[in-house]
């Protein structure tokens, strides 16, 4: 990553401000019934993590689901291949898919696909960032940390070649030669 220089994008003191507030509204909108987190890995482990503290629901389950998409390393092709599925059946559940961007929509597109063969009650989308300039599939998140331009970010569980996930901030990637 010697080619860029890292700009602070969204501080990781005003994600867990939004992190709290979407907590709050999930809280709301499940009020007296059950639901099913499900932090699509690796990259949504921070942010689900954060955001499950705040969920004020007793009835709240979590499961893990890797997928990869494949392409260059800042933009997907929009080929999904699941690496590790759900531990857990869906039926009759209340599903809240936790993701740490939503980009072009493949990913999400096919889980969700996915999900509804296997007969939930309900499936809606919690997304750290959407990136809607760069929408390809029909598909939008129901709670949104942050929408942002079409740069390439990293950091609070966004990686470059699996690094730089650790970092507290989000940062956009910008290249050297660029002013």
């Amino acid at each position: 990553m010697a080619e860029y220089r890292f700009e602070t994008l969204i501080s990781g003191d005003d994600i867990s401000k939004r992190v709290k507030e979407l907590g709050a509204e999930i809280s709301k909108d499940y009020a007296g019934q059950d639901i099913h987190c499900i932090c699509v890995l690796k990259g949504a482990v921070q942010f689900m993590t954060e955001l499950i503290k705040y969920i004020d629901n007793p009835n709240l389950t979590i499961d893990f689901m890797a997928v990869s998409s494949y392409g260059n390393e800042k933009e997907s092709a929009g080929i999904v291949k699941i690496v590790k599925d759900l531990d857990e059946p869906l039926t009759n559940r209340n599903v809240l898919i936790v993701e740490d961007i939503l980009d072009t929509g493949c990913t999400l597109d096919k889980l969700t696909a996915i999900f509804k063969t296997r007969d939930p009650k309900s499936i809606k989308i919690c997304t750290m960032l959407d990136k809607p300039s760069r929408r390809q599939k029909d598909i939008y998140p129901d709670y949104v940390g942050f929408t942002i331009d079409n740069v390439f970010v990293l950091g609070h569980g966004l990686d470059y070649e699996d690094y730089l996930r650790n970092w507290r901030d989000v940062y956009k990637a910008i290249p050297i030669e660029e002013k």
